[in-house]
């Protein structure tokens, strides 16, 4: 048998008799004697200074680094002075250091690059560091804030869901979710929170002369591209009331181009009606005394007009799945995905459930859209109405542009006051243009009307009967049945026809109302446009558009008796010896189009063989019926055929030539 091993035994430490001596050792004393470092000796990096004794280090630089040593520690005391230590250590404090501006743009920067990058990459982990963006918006560095508030906007335009989120309750904070829905409602949550504190940030910076320029360009980015997101009407308010005013800045103009903008993209109508709604108070509140461009962003609005074309009777358009240029092709039998009967019957189901689901949803969103778009409708019309009623002048242009365009959703009872509302508007501008005869001889220069005055109230004659048969053209049912109404468009051709002279002698006539007239150092006027983009036609053009809805009307208007239309061919071609080139050039391509169409009525008053009528041709009288036309003959085209423009003389041969050969027809 193997011999049993013995268990080792652990070595102890043999005791302190053991260590001769020990007890008789100072340890204390030991520790007290040992050399310390001292600050005196504290190695300097100095260069060395050569004396007498050799090279040593410099006892003046020496000294100086032993007194700032001296000031840093807490322990150091001022013996002579009765302070604490505490405000004696906040006395000795060196002043905190404070960077210079540009290298806190420099830092600002790397910052604002290293968050967002963070943000975008992970938005969802990363929602918290929204507040560190924020709290650089809040320096006092006016470029660190600027190029906060561009990245703040950048983040938000690239991490904002397609969908408006809804604010969570105390009951859905304390409810029991899965692991992905909390973390989807804690990001949405830290979104939307720091969302609307930039939102009010920027509310706050429009009043700053410094920030407003960011903070408009900042809003109306987020309400064209996130139009659909929370806080939209805090936007619409910042805008709106940046447009309050009756001047016009470059701001103004970018808050009035981001509502056009708007309105063109909207759908569903429900940004529309929130926009308009606040500027139509807006207005209300200012008396209407605003800029003509709010007034002209109505012009953009898509109101119940999406469906107004008609479908193709010869074809059915299809979606093409494969893209616009690649036609489509049938799929083979062996790219076909294998399926049961099982699965095929399932996936009918599903389309069947998933058209279903589209045509309520479908149905759902025309009928919110189309009652949006008729609120939004009544409000325009509202405002239009009161501008009319007010006779507020610089809106005018724009308020009659709107009707006109908007005339055929005009409902059929307001068809008489809006007329009537023109007539009176007529009326005025007829009376502005007659002089006083009771006032002095001596005042007379002060009672001559000025240019400028004169040619707006007949710009604004002109845009009263486009928008008078504009509003006629628009209502077939009420065009058709115009005689039964208690006014009648006599009055409109009877002032276009005694209009027509004086326009011709308007040296202003190829002008807009958008055209101001400075005088130059010689004396001069120099007309300078101006960047608008409603009311800007020439009175040239707003006369032709009259003279077509008078001479060239649509099938559904009655016709045009013979008298009148000589009445103003005559008239037109007297007026064309007097007006400037391109107007000559303008009022003979009418006449074309008039002859061509009316040759038969027009006729006789080419041919001097083939009068019919008696006496002389009144072309002072003020009704169209009673000029006695046909009594004259058109002799201004034989002067015309000698005009130094061969564009004229052409013109002239036209309108001769459709005369005479529909009438050997």
């Amino acid at each position: 048998m193997a011999a049993e091993r013995t268990a080792k035994r652990r070595r102890l430490s043999p005791p302190s008799e053991a260590v001769p001596g020990f007890a008789q050792w100072n340890i204390e004393q030991d520790y007290e004697s040992r050399p310390r470092k001292d600050k005196k000796d504290k190695k300097s990096d100095k260069l060395l200074v050569k004396t007498a004794e050799g090279w040593k280090e410099n006892e003046r630089l020496k000294k100086v680094v032993l007194e700032e040593d001296d000031a840093d520690s807490f322990l150091a005391s001022d013996d002579d002075a009765g302070d604490s230590g505490v405000a004696d250590v906040e006395s000795r404090s060196p002043a905190k250091s404070v960077l210079p501006p540009k290298e806190q743009i420099r830092q600002a920067k790397e910052e604002l690059a290293r968050v967002a990058g963070n943000i975008s990459e992970n938005p969802e982990e990363n929602v918290g560091q929204l507040g560190v963006l924020a709290e650089l918006a809040k320096s006092g560095n006016v470029t660190v804030k600027k190029l906060a508030l561009g990245t703040m906007l950048a983040v938000y335009k690239d991490i904002i869901p397609g969908y408006r989120v809804r604010p969570q309750s105390k009951e859905d904070m304390a409810a029991k979710v899965s692991k992905e829905v909390r973390k989807l409602r804690d990001f949405e949550h830290g979104l939307l929170t720091g969302y609307k504190e930039y939102v009010k940030m920027l509310g706050k910076l429009v009043g700053d002369k410094e920030m407003v320029a960011v903070a408009i360009a900042c809003t109306t980015a987020l309400l064209t591209a996130v139009p659909h997101f929370n806080c939209r009407n805090d936007l619409i308010a910042i805008v709106v009331k940046k447009l309050g005013s009756r001047g016009i800045s470059a701001e103004a103009r970018k808050c009035a181009e981001a509502l056009e903008q708007l309105f063109r993209d909207d759908e569903e109508g429900h940004a529309s009606l929130e926009a308009v709604s606040q500027l139509t108070k807006t207005m209300k509140s200012k008396n209407y005394q605003v800029h003509e461009n709010v007034l002209n962003t109505f012009l953009h609005l898509r109101l119940l007009d999406e469906f107004a074309h008609k479908a193709s009777t010869n074809r059915i358009d299809r979606e093409n799945r494969h893209g616009d240029d690649e036609p489509a092709r049938k799929v083979s039998k062996k790219e076909r995905v294998f399926r049961t009967k099982r699965e095929r019957k399932v996936m009918k189901e599903r389309k069947v459930v998933a058209k279903e689901l589209q045509e309520a949803d479908a149905v759902v969103s025309y009928e919110d859209r189309d009652k949006n778009q008729a609120e939004t409708l009544k409000l325009v019309f509202v405002a239009y109405f009161r501008i009319l009623k007010a006779r507020v002048q610089h809106l005018m242009g724009a308020v009659l542009e709107g009707l006109a365009k908007y005339s055929h959703l005009i409902n059929q009872e307001f068809f008489g006051d809006v007329l009537e509302v023109l007539k009176d508007l007529i009326q005025e501008a007829e009376a502005a243009l007659m002089p006083d005869d009771d006032e002095d001889e001596d005042e007379e220069d002060e009672m001559e009307i000025d240019a400028a005055a004169e040619r707006n109230v007949t710009r604004e004659a002109l845009l009263c009967v486009i928008t008078a048969f504009a509003l006629l053209q628009g209502q077939v049912d009420v065009a058709k049945s115009a005689a039964g109404l208690s006014l009648d468009l006599q009055f409109f051709i009877t002032h276009l026809y005694r209009t027509l002279l004086p326009l011709a002698l308007n040296t202003d006539i190829e002008l807009s109302a958008k055209s101001a007239h400075l005088l130059d150092p010689n004396g001069l006027a120099t007309p300078t446009a101006k960047d608008t983009k409603v009311n800007v036609a020439t009175t040239t053009v707003l006369l032709l558009r009259s003279l077509h809805s008078v001479l060239l009307p649509p099938t559904a208007t009655k016709a045009v008796p013979p008298v009148r239309i000589a009445a103003f061919a005559k008239q037109l071609m007297t007026s064309s010896l007097h007006l400037p080139q391109k107007s000559t050039i303008a009022v003979l391509g009418l006449l074309r189009e008039v002859t061509k169409t009316h040759s038969g009525k027009v006729a006789a008053l080419w041919n001097t063989e083939e009068r019919r009528g008696n006496g002389v041709f009144d072309a002072k009288g003020g009704a169209v019926e009673s000029s006695n036309p046909f009594a004259a003959t058109v002799w201004e085209g034989e002067l015309l055929k000698l005009h130094f423009d061969p564009r004229i003389r052409e013109g002239v041969k036209a309108v001769e030539g459709n005369v005479v050969i529909k009438h050997e027809r």
